[in-house]
């Protein structure tokens, strides 16, 4: 009877057999996709017993894709993708270009042509944004940052991949493949081009009709379903806005089904319940996720690792190690801390979704043998399960280069003349100032508040753009990580009277305050912190206000109905510091 059921069956087998498989990796200490992965395998075609609709569980995954793009978009506001531009663009296009490189220069040793050899570098200079927010979601680093950073970088990658996924046929023929094009050269030469401005087009028509249109439009329509009331018509409006706009973008526009949803959660986010919409659609952006990694399993076929293991293994050393180094070192050019570096190279140290689809793209147009798409696919198989344990290593990693590498510490020290304020910064911000770590939402809101009632502060953050524009409207700011002693230092901690840390980081925090009290012992410490038995930990050190988001928030709303005079005083609860 399963044969008619194939939807049914597949979500049985899928969600039974990764629960199993999830629990047991999660009692074994492995990451839990480990387990989803695992149970795609054994549900797949290349292992014996049931074999799952691969079709039904391919489209299932995607609804999993525009779901968890969705939620990035909620979190992802135009203003942060403009933000990280001046390394997020640049950066993504050279890592691109010599992750490519190398998978060319590996390809053309086995023998391959240039057109596979192409194909099969692409493939493996894309990462996946899925995986990425699993990562950064178990750190609690979505919006941080280097979350952001990571995420734009990985948003650029993802545009780049829908101009090669069109101009790819149109290619195909010069490169040695099977384009369907009877025309000779300069026909060739003519279709690119048209193609190629033909995509330009539509994306950018996409773009400004979210951008223009859809700022007013589905904000309006989300508040207008709010009014009614009911909660199963929000999360079917939520729902129904990822899903049918990344579907529309995908046919109106050519733009990929996670684009279109990530743009569609950018614009929602413009509501006042953009905050509402991610947790209604969290359930949801977490079981198809699931699937996401069940399908990558079932189009695994193991034997590719007894047949060829030193080419799989060429082709994770490639992933994991080659293009992670390569935009390490290109976070570093741009004068970012090590732990951005880090952080971006963990991030780009597997692929996933849009090497799979290049991967088929590829053969069908009988460019890359069928063996590069089996050695794409346990590259991403082996680089998904590897990706949780380098994001784990960031911070040892950190410390033990910094502690053993010279150069390492030179380079986050060399001159750089946003690192330490400039020579003609007036004697107010140096002495009794305000020091604040972080210029996010938070952090801008104090700092506003400050410069108008002409407090003097200085902003330490490690955004460069955020840091430079802060410089051209005469506000004393220096870029760097305040967990490291010198950027805390060139603020002129030594000389403040308060440190306010902005983040929600309270690893960081702590060795912040550590250096500020060493400094300037009877400074005053306030910070924000997401977590009760963290808060109270933070709040026993002496001279220190800690601010608990839910907490500060009913201090906030009590404060206001006392001075309606409609009710009589009331103590608030202890606060937290």
């Amino acid at each position: 009877m399963h044969h008619d059921v194939p939807l049914i069956t597949t979500l049985a087998a899928a969600f039974g057999l990764a629960l199993m498989l999830g629990f047991v990796a999660a009692r074994l200490k492995l990451p839990a996709l480990v387990g989803y992965l695992l149970a795609g395998i054994v549900i797949g075609p290349a292992t014996p017993g049931y074999v799952a609709d691969l079709g039904v569980a391919s489209q299932l995954s995607e609804i999993g894709v525009m779901l968890l793009m969705f939620g990035v978009g909620l979190h992802f506001s135009l203003a942060d993708l403009m933000a990280v531009r001046k390394i997020a663009l640049p950066g993504a296009v050279v890592q691109m270009v010599v992750a490519t490189a190398m998978g060319m220069a590996v390809s053309h040793w086995w023998g391959w042509s240039l057109g596979a050899g192409l194909v099969f570098g692409l493939a493996l200079s894309v990462a996946s944004t899925v995986v990425l927010l699993k990562a950064l979601e178990g750190q609690g680093a979505v919006e941080s940052m280097n979350g952001r950073i990571a995420v734009g970088w990985l948003v650029v990658e993802d545009l780049a991949m829908v101009l090669v996924l069109v101009l790819l046929p149109a290619l195909a023929g010069p490169l040695g493949g099977s384009s369907g094009d009877s025309g000779q050269g300069a026909q060739n030469g003519a279709a690119l081009w048209l193609a190629l401005g033909r995509t330009l087009l539509q994306v950018g028509a996409f773009v400004v009709l979210m951008l223009v249109v859809g700022r007013r439009l589905f904000p309006w329509l989300l508040w207008q379903v709010a009014k009614t009331g009911s909660r199963e018509l929000f999360t079917l409006c939520v729902v129904a806005a990822a899903v049918s706009i990344a579907y529309g973008s995908a046919e109106l526009f050519g733009v990929s089904f996670a684009l279109g949803a990530f743009f569609a959660g950018m614009v929602l986010r413009e509501s006042q319940f953009s905050q509402r919409a991610a947790e209604e659609s969290l359930p949801l952006r977490d079981a198809f996720s699931v699937l996401f990694f069940v399908s990558v399993g079932m189009l695994f076929d193991p034997r590719v690792l007894v047949e060829r293991p030193l080419q799989v293994l060429a082709v994770v050393a490639i992933i994991v190690l080659g293009k992670s180094v390569a935009a390490g070192a290109l976070v570093l050019l741009f004068r970012y801390p090590l732990n951005t570096a880090l952080t971006v190279s963990a991030s780009l140290a597997q692929i996933g979704e849009f090497s799979f689809i290049l991967a088929a793209l590829g053969v069908s147009l009988k460019l890359l043998p069928p063996e590069g798409q089996s050695l794409i696919l346990a590259g991403a198989l082996i680089s998904i399960t590897l990706n949780p344990l380098v994001f784990a290593l960031i911070e040892p990693a950190q410390r033990w280069i910094r502690a053993r590498s010279a150069l390492a510490r030179r380079l986050e020290t060399r001159d750089d003349p946003l690192a330490e304020l400039p020579l003609e910064t007036a004697e107010a911000f140096l002495k009794r100032q305000v020091v604040i770590v972080g210029h996010g939402r938070v952090g801008r809101s104090i700092a506003e508040a400050l410069q108008r009632a002409g407090t003097p502060f200085v902003v330490a953050d490690q955004n460069r753009e955020r840091i430079e524009a802060l410089r051209e409207r005469g506000i004393a700011a220096v870029v760097g990580d305040a967990t490291d002693p010198a950027v805390l230092i060139q603020a002129h901690v030594a000389e403040a009277r308060v440190l306010v840390i902005a983040i929600p980081d309270t690893v960081g925090a702590t060795a912040m305050i550590e250096t500020a009290r060493t400094l300037n012992p009877e400074i005053r410490i306030v910070l924000r912190c997401h977590n009760e038995h963290e808060a109270r930990l933070l709040a026993a050190l002496p001279n220190t206000r800690v601010f608990l988001g839910e907490q500060a928030l009913a201090e906030a709303m009590l404060a206001d109905v006392q001075l309606t005079g409609r009710a009589p005083p009331v103590a608030p609860a202890a606060h937290a510091a």
